[in-house]
This record gives structure tokens, C-alpha cells and sequence, in this order.
């Protein structure tokens, strides 16, 4: 790679003897290190760079110029939701009087925080037409193994209380029916083949069995083979996780049907929240018969995440399945008009340190009162109206293996000319060179040569007219040079990368000598 002097590393900037910061003169009386215990001290001086303060200013200016986020371009990112987060909502989670909260606070001196954490834990029931919410769960994964820990607790529960089953249904339509409760434990869990990878990999870290539920060939779960699973093994299902619209960005067309023949053998409804983008506003979980769920506040909420966060993954569950939150549950105690945090007893338990995230969730609160409720409904029908708008637009260089309308993302199987070479990997590579991030690839599984597309709400119709006609762009360059698109990207900081060889031998740390 051809470095420039700011394209190197910070080591090898590095000049002995040079150093980009000035303390007082009393700093070492007025910030004594003699009470650090003489073992924690550090025995050789650490191994930083030493260079002048505007080498380290410009190094790292230039270096965020080669970061790319949502707010530098467009970000199709498939089934991850990539966001537009307005600056207000910066600007709220950066006030002095949230961010200097400490979270050993006692509840009478942060009775505006524990507000704020109350009313969007009531917002989002109901968005999701849900009965409660916990905000304890830090990142999607982490709400779908709480939700799973909390299905697994109620069955526990029931099976040690056969009166408990009918506490838990009480008030609820549909109901679980607690069909062959009693004879054993429940600890099979039903996801279909089209799942999100965490679906299987938390249910297998709460200690349940995956079973598998196969596909048609439109994307959609084969109810016929979920019948035969549930003839098979009814009463030691726990509960069948659903990703709807699925990960082919299709919608369930027989959700209703599907949670009423759970339900009906004992089971439970998991509902995973990353695709919940393409309903907001338009129809609700709770409504469809889902008895828990997740919520991606990074993704549906418009919080920013990537690069491993933060996050947020609330879990919501409906009416009778309170009890089994985790806690810390903040309530309101309406005689006193006073927020309180409790800790019933009974409930799951503590699912990480204190509250949460608390920053993400006051952006996510922000974007809820922004929309308010008039705009909230227009999230899913313009989310969903821009994916298919890129979908009839691409059709004809791009493969389309399932008809119909998709909901928040469209996935194609690759370029409709397989005859030169070009695969997905590299459409995504020469789009890089384009300025633009490149959409999921090579899921979901069900398809070669996957690729996956998914345009928020947020983008305008130019934004997108633009990324159409680079991929238009690039199918016909794979025509004219397809050497040109296999061996892209050609305009970035750094050319073709080995990705197998950078995930198998990851070099992962870097040290030059200050002596050399």
C-alpha cells in the first residue's frame, strides 16, 4: 500500500523525545499516584507513541476521512437497518443532567431519568401491542436470549404449578394452551431455516434444542412441516421464534395460523424485533399473536450501531408473562406520583449491570416524540415502498428468485448473466468504489449468491435513483471488463483484501520499538 505520511500507523509516526501535551507544573503534587498499590504500578515505561500535537490531530482526521457511516452516504445494509440518527438526538443523550447520572443513584434524585426510561418502556408496548417491557438488555442477541430465559422460566413455572398456566393465560387472546404440560420439561425451540444466525445460537446458550422448520420455495415457513413437528414433539415445545417480515423481506401470510397451532400445543411465540422497521406504524407482534420479543433500538429506533455498538435489545412480553421480567423494573406508584425501582420477587433476575444502555434508549425516546404518533405509521409503508422501488428497477440485471412484494429489504441471487464470472462478492467490492457501502451478501442462506438490499425510510428517491443506476453501471461493466469489477475495489484506501485469510490469520496488534 502506497502510505502517505498520514496514512501511516501512529507507531511509526513516532519521533523520541516529542510529545503533544502540556500539564501544569503542580500536576504531579496535585494528582499523586503514591496511594496506586505498588503492584498494580507499571515496572517499564508503556510503549506509546511520542509525537507533537498537531502530527496526532491530523493523523487521525485523515484517518476518520477513510470510516464510512450513514451519515457520509447511503448504507443498504440488509436486515441490519442502518439508520439515519438526527443530531438531536446527540444532543439529548449528551445533556449534563442525564450524562452525569451515576446509576448508584437512589430513585428520589434521578426521578427524570427513571421517567424517561418509564414512558418508553410504555411507547414501545405499545408499538408492539405488547403489555410490558424490560430496557435491561444491551444488543439484539443479548434480548433474544432474555426473551428465551424468560419463556423458559414460565414453562418451569408451569410445570412445577399446574395453577399457574391459568394465571399466566388469564385476560389473554390467543392463549397458550397448556396442552401436555406436566409430562416433561419443554425445551425444544422451533426457528425456521431462514432465521437470523442468532436465533438458533441464543436458544442453544439458554440450554434449549433447535429444531429446524424448513422453507417453501417463496421463503415462506412450511406449515405442513411445523403441523408434523408439533404432531411430533408438541408437548416439549418451549416456543418457535419468528422473524417476520422474514429475512427474504417477505411477509408471513399465515402468522395468524401459525401461533394459534403453537399456542395450542403448549407452546410459546418469540418474535425477533431486526425486521421490525418494515411494520412500524403498520401493524403490531401483539396483534399477530406473538407472546415475546426483542426490540432493536440501534436499528428500528435510530440509534447508531456498528463496529460492536452500542445497542440496545429491550424485550417486551404480552399481558400474564410480567412477572417473569428481569429486573431492576422501574414502576410508577401512582398515590405518590413517584418512580420506583423494584425487584419482584419471582422475576428473572438481573440480565447485565444496572439499566441497560441508558444513552440509546434516550435517542430512541427522542425519535419516538420527533415522529410523534401521526408519523410513526409512515415508517413501514416508506421503507417498504423504496425497497420494491428497487427491486422492479433492478429486476433485469439482477436475479429475483422469489415474485411478489417484499416488505423493508429485497434479496436477489446475484447478476442475471452468471456467464462472466462475476459473483456478489465482487458487485459489493466494485460498489466500494462508487462511494457507497455494500448491502449484505451472501445472506440469507437459501440462495448462492445472495445479495441483499435495504433502503430506509429516510433515503429520498434520488439517493436511491443514484445507487440504482451504479449497480445498473456495474452489471453491464461485468458484460464489457469483468476483470475490472472481479479485482475491485481500485479507488479506497486499500485494495482487494484475502478475507479469508484476514478472518482465519487476523493480525490484531502492532508495536515498533521507540529505540529502532
Amino acid at each position: 500500500m502506497n502510505r502517505t505520511l498520514y496514512g501511516n500507523l501512529i507507531f511509526e509516526l513516532s519521533k523520541k523525545g516529542r510529545k503533544g501535551y502540556s500539564l501544569p507544573q503542580d500536576y504531579d503534587r496535585t494528582h499523586s499516584t503514591a496511594e496506586l498499590p505498588e503492584a498494580l504500578r507499571r515496572k517499564e515505561a508503556a510503549r506509546l507513541p511520542e509525537c507533537d500535537e498537531l502530527t496526532v490531530v491530523r493523523h487521525y482526521t485523515n484517518l476518520s476521512h477513510n470510516n464510512f457511516g450513514v451519515n457520509d452516504g447511503f448504507y443498504p445494509l440488509g436486515s441490519c437497518t442502518m439508520k439515519y440518527n438526527p443530531v438531536i438526538n446527540e444532543e439529548i443523550a449528551a445533556m449534563k443532567a442525564f450524562a452525569g447520572l451515576h446509576p448508584l443513584q437512589p430513585a428520589e434524585t434521578c426521578q427524570g431519568a427513571l421517567e424517561v426510561y418509564f414512558n418508553l418502556q410504555q411507547s414501545l408496548a405499545e408499538l408492539a401491542g405488547l403489555s410490558e417491557f424490560t430496557l435491561n438488555p444491551c444488543a439484539g442477541a443479548h434480548g433474544e436470549l432474555t426473551g428465551l430465559m424468560v419463556i423458559r422460566k414460565y414453562h418451569e413455572r408451569v410445570l412445577s404449578d399446574s395453577s399457574t398456566s391459568e394465571k399466566v393465560a388469564a385476560g389473554n387472546e390467543p392463549s397458550p394452551q397448556q396442552g401436555g404440560a406436566g409430562k416433561g420439561a419443554r425445551t425444544k425451540v422451533l426457528i425456521p431455516d431462514s432465521a437470523h444466525g442468532t436465533n438458533p445460537a441464543s436458544a442453544a446458550v439458554c440450554g434449549l434444542e433447535v429444531v429446524e422448520v424448513k422453507s417453501l420455495a417463496d421463503g415462506t415457513v412450511d406449515v405442513e412441516h411445523l403441523r408434523q413437528l408439533l404432531e411430533e414433539m408438541g408437548d416439549q415445545v418451549a416456543a418457535m421464534m419468528m422473524t417476520n417480515p422474514n429475512t427474504l423481506g417477505i411477509f408471513e401470510p399465515r402468522v395468524l395460523e401459525i401461533t394459534e397451532m403453537v399456542h395450542k400445543a403448549g407452546g410459546l411465540m418469540y418474535y425477533d424485533g431486526a425486521n421490525l422497521n418494515a411494520l412500524l406504524g403498520e401493524c403490531r407482534p401483539g396483534d399477530m399473536g406473538f407472546d415475546v420479543m426483542h426490540i432493536n433500538l440501534h436499528k428500528t429506533f435510530s440509534t447508531p450501531h456498528g463496529g460492536g455498538g452500542p445497542g440496545s435489545g429491550p424485550v417486551g412480553v404480552r399481558k400474564g408473562l410480567e412477572q417473569f421480567l428481569p429486573t431492576p423494573r422501574v414502576v410508577l406508584n401512582e398515590e405518590e406520583k413517584q418512580f420506583r425501582v423494584e425487584a419482584p420477587e419471582g422475576a428473572l433476575g438481573s440480565v447485565g449491570s444496572f439499566f441497560g444502555n441508558f444513552g440509546v434508549m434516550l435517542k430512541a425516546y427522542a425519535y419516538i416524540l420527533s415522529l410523534g404518533r401521526e408519523n410513526v405509521k409512515m415508517v413501514g409503508p416508506l421503507a417498504t415502498l423504496n425497497a420494491n422501488y428497487i427491486k422492479e428497477r433492478l429486476r433485469d440485471d439482477y436475479l429475483l428468485p422469489i415474485e411478489g412484494l417484499c416488505k423493508h429489504e429485497v434479496v436477489f441471487d446475484g447478476l442475471v448473466d452468471k456467464s462472466t464470472g462475476v459473483t456478489t462478492m465482487d458487485v459489493a467490492k466494485r460498489l466500494l468504489d462508487y462511494g457507497y457501502h455494500a448491502p449484505t451478501i451472501y445472506f440469507p442462506l437459501l440462495f448462492h449468491e445472495s445479495l441483499m438490499i435495504e433502503p430506509t425510510e429516510n433515503e429520498s428517491k434520488e439517493t436511491i435513483d443514484a445507487f440504482i443506476d451504479v449497480m445498473h453501471t456495474i452489471a453491464a461493466e461485468a458484460k464489457s471488463d469483468p476483470e475490472l469489477v472481479k479485482t475491485a475495489p481500485h479507488n479506497t484506501p486499500i485494495g482487494r483484501v484475502d478475507d479469508v485469510l484476514a478472518a482465519k490469520h487476523p493480525i490484531t496488534t502492532y508495536w515498533k520499538s521507540l529505540e529502532a
